[in-house]
Order: C-alpha cells, then structure tokens, then sequence
C-alpha cells in the first residue's frame, strides 16, 4: 500500500483512558475485558492512532489467552518487534511503525499450520473496520483479504 500514516496528536488526545494506557505507556489491559477478544466478524484491525492496518480477521484464532490473537500482520512492514525485557523476561513486543504504537507481543506457541507464531494484541490499541464498512473507511483494497479466503473455503 502507498498510503502513509502517522502518529496523530489529535487522535492521542481523543484516547480513553485505557487506550492511553496501553498505547502511549505499554500497558496492558485484563484478559477477557476488551472489545474484540471475542469478536468473529469478517473485518481489519488498525492502529487506534495513525489507523495503519495491523490484523485481519481470517488470521484471527482463539488462543484461550483472552486477547485477540493473530497468526500474522496484514502486512509485515506495518508492525515492528522490538525486545521487551520489562516483568523479569525476554519477550517480543509489538508496535505499529508509523504510530509507534503499543501493540501487545508476539509469542512461538501459535497454530503450526499457519507458521507457529500468536500476536497477542490489546484490544485498546486497535480499532475493527467490518468488512462491509472497509470501502467506505478508505480500506477497500484490503477486501483482497476476504476474497483469498472465500476462494480457499
């Protein structure tokens, strides 16, 4: 994709309080209390900031974590891994890269049949486009996504 995107300061300031939290301050919120760990409806997650898309649903899966949980970024140049040696461990956070971003982490332990990795991502720092919204929010290409996916079923 062309497009850029960027930390917006206005959409910083329009965080609640928990959005803040994990995205500005790397926090993390509960398990089982965001918005989307148990959401199953076709669609992208994008940065809550600068609106990068991150995730897309049909690599969405049920970990049992009470995150959501990806096997994989739309698009790898979008995410960075940085070393996270923060709670006494070596973990891999995630950040988006143009709005820098807290994500969550990536962890080794996803489904092997799709590559063993799970981004274990926070709720506050994505905001779901649903598939039928994406032309409208200016996604459309990434209904490419959907299309792969039905093609396979």
């Amino acid at each position: 994709m062309s497009v850029q995107y960027n930390k917006n300061p206005a959409a910083v300031s329009a965080l609640s309080p928990e959005q803040y939290h994990v995205t500005q301050e790397n926090g993390t919120e509960r398990p089982f209390t965001g918005e989307y760990w148990d959401n199953h409806e076709p669609g992208i997650y994008v940065d809550v900031v600068s609106g990068e898309p991150l995730f897309a649903s049909v690599d969405k899966f049920e970990s049992g974590t009470g995150w959501p949980s990806f096997t994989r970024p739309i698009e790898d140049a979008n995410v960075v891994e940085k070393v996270d040696r923060t709670l006494f461990m070596k973990r891999t956070e995630v950040r988006s890269a143009q709005g820098d971003s807290h994500l969550g982490h990536v962890f080794n332990d996803g489904p092997r049949s799709e590559g063993g990795l799970r981004y274990c991502i926070n709720s506050a720092s994505l905001r779901f486009i649903h598939l039928n919204d994406l032309d409208a929010e200016g996604y459309g290409d990434y209904k490419r996504l959907f299309e792969k996916k039905e093609a396979q079923a």
